[in-house]
């Protein structure tokens, strides 16, 4: 049977990375976004998920096996998130139905399934670390949980198979987007190396102590495919981790050497990015200027609210992977070898120097 993707947020951070991984098997690649990137051998389709009568039409000749929804739109509440996004899945499904060709929709959602939305997070009465896919969810409105009834329902009527993926903070690179810890520790960095400013861990002491994890967005792309594939894991929902965990006491030095500066000690206090950055937009452009970069708007690159939100919390967050290895799921990416890479493709891409 053959297989076609059609991937929501392809010029996003996990969108990017699975049409590259899906190029290279040699499945046929639609990529839909409001304003679609150039990308190697990815269809662009141009349509706005909160438009059902523009996305209906551009949707129309478009008969993918596979779907893969990597995006969300931030909205101003909670409410706003569930309302917005829950109707953009729901839209996307609408569309896709007359064609009657999904096999398998594979939706991304994150850890805020465990942690509560950013309006609650990290408060109240969370589960155990590590999170396990059986804690279910909160008793707590969460857009996450919403995305995934609309899927829930569509797959019931319409006879597809799901898979939901939460990883944890992404590691990988995109512009333009809301949340971007990687690009933003680089771009914090090179500020660093060119200005002489100390280059502090801007979180607190939980997150500098603690161990964590996080997700290389090309792991996740892999996990996906995976999961396509895999008869056990459809319509199932799986944390996705790169494999490794560390504690930012380490990894702050392993960015610091790359980047070839100092690693400031770290007193303990809070200094959140969003506050340290706040007035260096100028700076940027400058230096983007000086070193003949792609990309002068720091905000395209930076999302320091997201970063601090990660590196802020005052708990240990850990994400056990083991129902994934059970169906055979292996994939391993060490963590300072995935910031590494990423940095090596921003400096290759000109969006640092």
């Amino acid at each position: 049977m053959t297989n076609s993707a059609l991937i929501v947020g392809a010029s996003g951070i996990v969108g990017s990375a699975t049409a590259a991984l899906l190029v290279e098997q040699g499945w046929p690649v639609a990529g839909l976004a409001r304003t679609p990137a150039d990308q190697p051998g990815v269809t662009p389709i141009a349509a706005d998920l909160q438009d059902p009568a523009t996305l209906a039409t551009a949707l129309a000749d478009v008969r993918p096996s596979h779907l893969f929804i990597t995006t969300w739109s931030r909205q101003a509440s909670e409410a706003e998130n569930i309302r917005v996004n829950a109707a953009m899945v729901r839209n996307l499904l609408d569309a896709l139905r007359p064609a009657g060709t999904l096999r398998h929709v594979a939706l991304v959602t994150g850890l805020k399934h465990y942690l509560g939305p950013f309006e609650a997070y990290g408060q109240g009465v969370l589960p155990q670390t590590p999170f396990r896919e059986e804690q279910g969810r909160l008793d707590v409105e969460n857009f996450y949980y919403a995305q995934e009834d609309e899927v829930f329902a569509a797959a019931a009527s319409d006879g597809f198979a799901w898979s939901v993926h939460r990883p944890h903070t992404i590691i990988g690179q995109a512009v333009g987007n809301a949340m971007n810890m990687g690009t933003t520790l680089a771009v914090y960095a090179t500020i660093c190396r060119e200005t002489g400013r100390p280059f502090r861990f801007p979180g607190s002491a939980m997150q500098w102590n603690a161990l964590t994890d996080m997700t290389d967005a090309r792991l996740l792309a892999r996990h996906m495919l995976w999961a396509t594939q895999t008869p056990a894991a459809a319509n199932e929902a799986f944390n996705v981790v790169n494999g490794d965990v560390f504690r930012w006491s380490w990894m702050w030095s392993r960015i610091a050497d790359w980047f070839g500066i100092e690693a400031a000690p770290f007193d303990g206090v809070v200094r959140p990015l969003e506050a340290q950055m706040a007035d260096d937009a100028a700076l940027w452009a400058d230096i983007a200027a000086r070193h003949g970069l792609a990309e002068p708007a720091l905000q395209r690159l930076a999302s320091p609210w997201h970063s601090d939100a990660d590196l802020g919390r005052p708990i240990e967050v850990v994400t056990d992977m083991s129902k994934s290895r059970r169906l055979g799921f292996t994939t391993y990416q060490a963590t300072d070898e995935a910031f590494f890479a990423l940095f090596e493709q921003l400096r290759a891409n000109r969006l640092i120097p």
